[in-house]
């Protein structure tokens, strides 16, 4: 459990502000020029994240400590995607709708990781 905390208080506030510097509203012109090499980069950086969690964190059991194991081979797989397709991913990105509907998922995850690393513990989950 204490493990999933630690991880937690990183990932969750990092998500929070990592979406919400990305918004639309906050930072329209941020995709209007995006070069390949930095998408490339993000990937690796996102790869590597992914894969960190992924290595000190494979927990699959019923509970919120699973949603960690999953954010990270989703970042796998992101950064995967960046590293390998740059210029795909930068050509079929759409600030619309659908876009702001997955930031705002985004983010909800993010205050719920951040919830869950910071709350204090029950007296049953301090054991």
């Amino acid at each position: 459990m204490e493990k999933s905390r630690s991880i937690a208080g990183i990932a969750g506030p990092t998500l929070v502000v990592m979406v919400l510097a990305e918004l639309k509203m906050w930072n329209p012109t941020l995709y209007d020029s995006q070069i390949t090499p930095l998408v490339y980069l993000s990937g690796v950086l996102f790869f590597v994240a992914g894969l960190a969690i992924v290595r000190s964190h494979s927990i699959w059991t019923v509970g919120w400590q699973t949603s960690l194991t999953i954010l990270g081979w989703l970042a796998i797989l992101l950064g995967m995607a960046r590293m390998f397709f740059p210029e795909l991913y930068k050509s079929q990105f759409k600030n619309d709708g659908f876009t702001f509907a997955i930031e705002l998922l985004l983010i909800g995850f993010g205050v719920f990781l951040t919830f869950k690393a910071y709350s204090p513990l029950s007296k049953a989950n301090q054991k």
